[in-house]
């Protein structure tokens, strides 16, 4: 016989049911045949009533149910005013008092002042270190805003080779710091987030960089009639990578766990080298250059570029049949292409190593829209190359041997199909792109060997001299 929660014995399944069925003779008889349906109906209710009585008319069961806490609330209709304001304004309260959670300069300079004052010696070099001990000890004089940075996870996590068991002081501080940083970000990027839902909307994000544009020093030369391009520019990067489903908003949680926000801020170093800022999309020598290069290529001055004007760009070598592809895929307004469209299409071509970068090659590439590039499609691409490589005088090389080259250097799951994981799984996905897209490109592959072999030799004549 088992037992239920309360001590209660419960009847074994067998006896039960013959309990319900002798309970259910004694019922009054129909006058009339039921069918199968009211059968099952008569039943459920006798097997609801029996049972209640054997629980003793206990009240509802359920009750339990009032305790779980609310975990969904509507958001309020464009035309409920009033709740959409008490909303920004909780919002906005909560936000302040999360602001003043966070370490403030004096507090930092504070928490550095202790963990100089309680190091453990030796130093090892220049770098001073603490024990768990001296640890605990710090955290119990820097204040309660320092209490989650003091526990055994942290100081485990810092923990590394130093056979006193010791970590070093400098890099506990900076991880104190960048967490400091990470929450002050966020509580920023989150005033922006119109919706309140933990994402930003591209005009939330062009709102956060134009607003951020005077804090940074290295865009003091940029003239205010720029400012919309560089938005434009800078908050494409972000779309691109890190909105591949193009739903047109971006987690939070992304934005701060990719680079591009160091790279943003970085601009504020004012002594950044000149080599640092042409690397950096962001910076203004950078935005100016793209802008640029699109002015260019516009030759009739309209603020678009056709298939003709985007057949110049880079080395002027890429194939019409790849650009007739980017002009099927991509958004265009009466068959040219605006600079938003262009700055995606910069971003790809100049990030081929990227997943994001393929993933919208691929797309091009595959121009039966199957998910995978079959020989038909490689064909389809390098027959281009040949007939670029016949106007420019070079004799064609053979589609077997490129294909076969291909395949080796993807090596994909299917030995007759490319798909765009193999690809990037691959880490060959830039020189098959490049081979297929560019003769530039593709010369440059096809000629790796001697090109290698010539800088040797340079390198070799630079030493002797």
């Amino acid at each position: 016989m088992k037992r239920n929660c309360e001590g209660r014995k419960l009847p074994s399944s067998r006896k039960s049911q013959r309990t319900l069925e002798s309970r259910g003779a004694h019922a009054p008889k129909a006058q009339e045949k039921k069918s199968e349906q009211e059968l099952k109906e008569e039943e459920m209710d006798l097997f609801t009533k029996y049972y209640s009585e054997w629980k003793g008319g206990r009240k509802n069961t359920n009750e339990f149910y009032k305790t779980i806490p609310r975990f969904y609330y509507r958001l309020p209709a464009e035309d409920e005013v009033l709740l959409q304001k008490l909303r920004e304004e909780s919002r906005a309260v909560f936000l302040q008092r999360k602001s003043r959670e966070l370490l403030d300069n004096e507090e930092l300079q504070n928490l550095w002042f202790l963990l100089d004052k309680h190091q453990t010696p030796p130093m090892i070099g220049e770098e001073a270190m603490i024990n768990y001990e001296n640890f605990l000890k710090v955290g119990e004089k820097a204040g309660p805003k320092c209490k989650q940075f003091f526990t055994a996870k942290v100081f485990a996590k810092l923990l590394h080779t130093d056979s006193y068991g010791r970590i070093s002081i400098m890099q506990f501080f900076n991880y104190v710091m960048r967490k400091v940083w990470l929450h002050q970000t966020r509580i920023g990027l989150s005033l922006y987030d119109v919706a309140g839902q933990g994402y930003l909307r591209e005009s939330d994000l062009e709102n956060y960089i134009l607003e951020l544009i005077p804090t940074l020093p290295q865009l003091d030369g940029l003239e205010k009639s720029f400012y919309s391009f560089y938005v434009c520019t800078a908050v494409r990067k972000f779309f691109f990578f890190l909105d591949p489903l193009r739903t047109g908003k971006i987690k939070i949680q992304d934005i701060l766990a990719c680079s591009f926000l160091d790279d943003l801020l970085e601009l504020r170093d004012e002594e950044l080298s000149k080599e640092s800022q042409e690397t950096n999309w962001f910076s203004a020598p950078s935005a100016l250059r793209v802008y640029g290069q699109y002015l260019n290529l516009d030759k009739d001055h309209n603020g678009m570029l056709s298939k003709e004007e985007l057949s110049r760009y880079g080395t002027a070598t890429m194939t019409n049949v790849f650009l007739d592809r980017v002009f099927q895929e991509c958004l265009t307004y009466d068959g040219e292409m605006d600079y938003k469209t262009y700055l995606d299409f910069v971003l790809a071509l100049e990030n081929r190593k990227e997943p994001a970068a393929l993933q919208y090659i691929f797309k091009l590439l595959d121009i039966e829209n199957k998910g995978y590039l079959n020989v038909f499609s490689l064909n389809y691409f390098f027959r281009a190359i040949q007939e670029l490589m016949k106007i420019h005088g070079q004799d064609p090389v053979s589609f077997q041997d490129v294909k076969d080259e291909i395949f080796d250097m993807v090596k994909p799951k299917d030995p007759l199909k490319i798909s765009l994981q193999d690809l990037i799984n691959s880490n060959q996905g830039d020189t098959v792109t490049t081979i297929l897209i560019d003769l530039n490109g593709f010369w440059t592959y096809e000629n790796r060997e001697a090109l290698v072999a010539n800088d040797n030799e340079n390198s070799t004549d630079l030493d002797e001299t």
